[in-house]
């Protein structure tokens, strides 16, 4: 048996490996997604059968736990995705914690070693799992979306941090007889998670969640060297990597580093703007619009947050279908932190069948920017935020954008005039070659659409 198992471990790590490969890409993601979840089913079963539990209840576990799934993916609306993928981190992280306490009960002797992943366990366990809470709250307007600050709020953070390392230095001199100290250790890494990330405002918080899905993997590989697991060492280091990859990337795509998005506030700034916004908005029916789309040759896309909540992905593709078969070349601008979660645009759009070849990144795009006809911005606000680039005093400044201001012609699809997660204005509004189609985006596209469906039956 012993064989059977360590085979199904290292079938299950061979998995994840291919799994994560095939995340890399649009066109094998959902079958990675799947070889994935396989993989984990195969590392449980495993272990469960190693660990003596009868069939019956492996079997009744996986029914309960399907059903679970099986409802959660049924109710969940697509732009509660980002509240559940932080609620999954934090329960990443709770898992991991529990391990560590129980098996720090169940130790009897423990050693060095075994104290040593036990405290690292605790700490990014309980700061995954509280922070998550206090994200999830945040995207789902629990709790203001704004950053939570308070004078002194940094010292504060490093006493804290300085309290952990010290009662950790304690806990693992003498483990045997400092349950005392293992308890205040848990306590303030749990308060540590939510002071780590109630500064945060929403503008970040797609780096937040990478780096909490960063965290759960780390405590999980944590708690395999505790139990002596290889194939949750080996997932949770896979985890752990790959979304501090991703987190870096983020950080890259935003111009700024780490330390800036945990410490600096960025959402702080309302109105942020140094200089004064100049020019006029220029409001657009959907039927007017249908006359410059229908003469435009070329045609970008660049989706946002607010096309997740419209849920208009659907009827952009229905749009740009028609543009196409009205000889316009038609194409999709992916900001990497657009959204509320790593990925979001790109998650939605794939929904809709938008073929992979259509999307391109703003580093493709931005040097061929002044040959677009139209570009139609979905709910986007500060990816396309000319101030990153122009306004030294802006907050968003040295942020690399998508340069829409420098297509022919703007549309801005918006239900209101109202900034985007920095809180700062947006100048985009109120350039003379942007026009403002304001009302809810799957509408005005469904209006778009018809307007080109009649054309063609006339």
């Amino acid at each position: 048996m012993e064989l059977i198992v360590q085979l199904a471990y290292i079938a299950a790590s061979v998995m994840f490996i291919i799994g994560l490969k095939m995340l890399g890409r649009a066109g094998s993601a959902r079958n990675g997604n799947l070889l994935s979840a396989l993989a984990m089913l195969v590392a449980i079963v495993a272990t469960l059968v190693q660990g003596g539990l009868d069939f019956t209840w492996i079997v009744a576990g996986l029914i309960v736990g399907s059903g679970v799934g099986l409802v959660a993916a049924q109710r969940v609306q697509m732009t509660q995705m980002p509240e559940m993928v932080a609620l999954f981190n934090g329960s990443g992280g709770l898992a991991s914690m529990l391990v560590g306490w129980a098996e720090y009960h169940n130790a009897g002797e423990v050693p060095t070693f075994t104290a040593v992943a036990i405290f690292f366990t605790i700490l990014v366990g309980a700061v995954a799992f509280t922070g998550s809470v206090v994200a999830y709250g945040k995207l789902a307007e629990r709790i203001p979306g704004r950053p939570i600050q308070f004078s002194g709020q940094q010292w504060a953070n490093a006493l804290l941090a300085l309290a952990i390392v010290a009662t950790g230095l304690l806990f693992i001199a003498t483990p045997e007889t400092s349950y005392p100290i293992f308890v205040v250790l848990m306590l303030l890494s749990l308060l540590l998670g939510v002071l780590a990330v109630i500064p945060i405002g929403g503008a970040d918080m797609p780096i937040v969640v990478s780096l909490l899905n960063s965290y759960s993997g780390v405590a999980a590989s944590a708690a395999g060297f505790i139990i002596g697991n290889n194939v949750l060492i080996v997932a949770g280091s896979l985890v752990g990597a790959s979304g501090l990859i991703l987190t870096q990337i983020m950080c890259k795509s935003m111009n700024r580093s780490l330390a800036n998005v945990l410490f600096s506030g960025f959402g702080a700034a309302t109105g942020g703007a140094s200089r004064e916004v100049e020019g006029e908005v220029q409001p657009i029916s959907a039927e007017d619009a249908y006359f410059i789309l229908e003469a435009a040759r070329s045609v970008l896309f660049v989706p946002g947050y607010g096309m997740a909540v419209a849920q208009a992905q659907h009827a952009v593709r229905e749009l740009a279908d028609l543009l196409e078969a009205n000889g316009a070349e038609v194409r999709y601008a992916i900001h990497p932190v657009a959204g509320r979660m790593p990925g979001h645009m790109n998650v939605l759009l794939a929904e809709a069948n938008v073929p992979y070849e259509q999307l391109v990144e703003p580093e493709d795009v931005n040097p061929t920017m002044a040959t677009v006809d139209v570009a139609v911005v979905i709910g986007a606000n500060d990816v396309v935020n000319p101030a990153a680039r122009e306004d030294p005093g802006s907050p968003l400044y040295g942020m690399p954008i998508i340069n829409v201001d420098e297509a022919k012609t703007v549309f801005v699809l918006k239900r209101s005039m109202k900034p985007g997660f920095s809180g700062v204005e947006n100048e985009l509004f109120y350039k003379p070659n942007t026009r403002m189609l304001f009302g809810d985006a799957k509408a005005s596209l469904s209006t778009l659409v018809s307007e080109f469906k009649e054309a063609e039956a006339a």
